[in-house]
This record gives structure tokens, C-alpha cells and sequence, in this order.
């Protein structure tokens, strides 16, 4: 019966986010709880009782997205023909989702005027630890210059966050893209042992 429950309740949260996900993309966060739960064929109190209001929705939302850009990311940036190569690419990766509107909206423009500081993220902290672990093997290698490996991975995934939020908050994201990863790819590169 327990188990029932539990598996009830997770349905209704990703019910529930999925639905906000959809109307968080198309009308942002002024969209109306009201019909996103109507939509969901959920009701308000479920809504509260599973993220406790509309910014808490909102925060499973991001969350959502923001793994799903890094997944991506670090998938892109394993296809690499070398661990070296990897990280810049990867970076580039996340820059360049900034052009995803359904991106854009939720997780680079909603979720920092409603959530704060991005790097603040729970998703945000997994990105920086995954680039800590590739950092530190680079430096290992001899590959990277023997700076500290947190450092480097918080300025580099600092360095993406910020062109991703230049691009999305542009007026011409499109102009802004191919400035933003020239610049972060070469400041990766400063970091290289050769």
C-alpha cells in the first residue's frame, strides 16, 4: 500500500511538472497555476502540497531543464576526440542552448528573476563538481596547467553560465552566440600546460 503511494505521489509531481514545464515555456512565469493544474486534471492543493506554491513548481522545473542542458552538454563534449578537447567543447555545448527558447524562458531569464543566483542551483553545483573531476584529471595528465582545480572549474562553468544568460538576455542572440564560445574557448585554452 505504501509503495502505491509513493508511486501515486511521483506521478503527480511529474504530472505536475511536466505541465508546468509547457506553460512555463509558452507564457513564462505569469502563467496561471489555475490552468496549469486544470490541465494536469490535478488540483491547487496538490500543486502545494508537492512544491509548496508556484516558485517551488518553478524551481522543479529548472531543475529539470537545467540537468537535461548538462546531460546534453556532457554528452556533446564526450564525443571529443580527446578528455582535453571535451571540456571546451562541452562548455560551447551549454552556451549554445541559450538559443533554445523553451530554455531561454525557464532557465536563463524566469528562473534567475524568480530563483536568484543561478549558481546557487542544486543542478548548477552538479555541473561545477562534474567539471571539478575533469579539471583535475586534465591537471593530473599534464594536460592543464597545475592551477587549483576548483578555481578553474568554478571560472569555467561561471564563464558559460554568464554568456548563456548575455545570449538569451540579447537582443540579438543569434549575433551574440558565436562572440560568446569564441571568447569562452579561448579562455579555456589559457588554462592549457603547453
Amino acid at each position: 500500500m505504501a509503495k502505491r503511494r509513493v508511486e501515486m505521489m511521483e506521478e503527480t509531481r511529474a504530472k505536475l511538472v511536466a505541465a508546468a514545464r509547457k506553460a512555463f515555456a509558452e507564457k513564462g512565469y505569469a502563467a496561471s497555476m489555475d490552468e496549469l493544474t486544470a490541465e494536469a486534471g490535478l488540483t491547487r492543493g496538490e500543486l502545494c502540497h508537492n512544491f509548496g506554491d508556484k516558485r517551488g513548481l518553478l524551481a522543479a522545473v529548472v531543475n529539470q531543464v537545467d540537468a537535461e542542458m548538462a546531460s546534453r552538454a556532457q554528452e556533446i563534449g564526450g564525443r571529443a576526440e580527446n578528455a582535453w578537447e571535451g571540456l571546451p567543447t562541452e562548455g560551447t555545448a551549454y552556451i549554445e542552448m541559450a538559443l533554445d527558447p523553451e530554455v531561454q524562458r525557464i532557465v536563463l531569464l524566469d528562473g534567475p528573476a524568480v530563483l536568484g543566483d543561478p549558481s546557487q542551483w542544486p543542478s548548477q553545483s552538479n555541473c561545477l563538481q562534474a567539471t571539478k573531476q575533469t579539471v583535475q584529471q586534465l591537471i593530473t595528465q599534464g594536460i592543464l596547467k597545475p592551477v587549483d582545480a576548483e578555481a578553474a572549474a568554478r571560472l569555467l562553468n561561471g564563464a558559460a553560465l554568464n554568456a548563456a544568460l548575455w545570449i538569451a538576455a540579447s537582443e540579438d542572440p543569434k549575433d551574440v552566440l558565436p562572440k560568446a564560445a569564441q571568447a569562452f574557448r579561448y579562455l579555456a585554452t589559457g588554462l592549457l600546460a603547453n
